[in-house]
């Protein structure tokens, strides 16, 4: 596995992204199929997206609220 995908997880965990979005960005990532249509959520969607584009600094203004 890509080694750029496991040190973007990481990231993304210690900062406090939501978790939608990184859901969203591992499935784009790793070019799986998007979750069926009633699940979806802007989180996701933007993760989806920057995953699959393999963009790994899209995720600043995904920071979950405490």
């Amino acid at each position: 596995m890509d080694k750029i995908y496991y040190q973007t997880i990481d990231t993304m965990e210690k900062k406090h992204i939501d978790p939608e979005y990184i859901n969203g960005w591992a499935c784009g990532f790793l070019h799986n199929p998007k979750r069926e249509e009633q699940r979806l959520n802007d989180a996701y969607d933007a993760g989806y997206n920057d995953g699959w584009d393999r963009k790994v600094d899209g995720f600043g203004g995904w920071v979950k609220k405490k």
